[in-house]
């Protein structure tokens, strides 16, 4: 998984106004849990952006003043209610064998013909949830619907393998096609039976 280095200073004070000041200052205050003892340091607001405001996974090489580099992942991060600046962010520690949970994003790969004949792409998983070694971590799960036709889906049981655990039930819809009313049947043979199953259960959602 790709890296993002975030430059830092280790903090003296914890306290209120300690904390205070940094955030006038620019800063945002930090803590890496998962090692020995909490690490409490701060970064400058824009070092967040690349590992924030993206929908990619990375993990963190966090770089002190005083020579210190842990790898860590972001756990949890506070935003002001009305300026929406980042006033806080947990890190955990990662070590190369203790597994680590963390979200990764799914990407979709290829054209559904599904949805070329008309059908209704759902995305229903954007992200799956998994746990493994630091070392095991994917930047994507990658999805191929170039065979997804209308009605098919695509479940997490298809993604499943021995470098990680998904945590989420083998039965999880990813990605699925359903269909509409512009739908133009794949095979005329097919075109009572499949929009005769799909309206009903359609009409029932509605």
């Amino acid at each position: 998984m790709k890296s993002i280095t975030i430059k830092g200073s280790e903090r003296e004070s914890v306290g209120k106004k300690a904390t205070k000041a940094l955030r006038n200052a620019g800063k945002v205050p930090c803590v890496v849990y998962g090692g020995e003892k909490p690490l409490h340091f701060s970064a400058d607001e824009l070092s967040f952006r690349d590992l924030v405001y993206t929908p990619n996974a990375h993990t963190v090489v966090i770089e002190l003043e005083n020579g210190t580099k842990v790898d860590a992942i972001m756990q949890d991060i506070q935003f002001h209610p009305v300026t929406d600046k980042i006033i806080h962010v947990d890190f955990y520690q990662l070590f190369a064998d203790k597994e680590v949970t963390m979200s990764i994003p799914v990407r979709l790969l290829g054209n559904s013909p599904g949805v070329k004949n008309g059908g209704r792409l759902l995305f229903r998983n954007r992200k799956l949830t998994v746990k493994a070694l630091p070392a095991n971590l994917v930047d994507f799960f990658d999805v191929d619907i170039s065979s997804l036709k209308i009605g098919g889906n695509i479940k997490v049981e298809s993604l499943k393998s021995d470098d990680y655990t998904l945590l989420h039930p083998d039965n999880t819809v990813i990605v699925q096609v359903k269909t509409s009313r512009n739908t133009v049947q794949e095979d005329e043979d097919e075109a009572e039976g499949e929009e005769g199953a799909e309206a009903p259960a359609e009409a029932a959602a509605e």
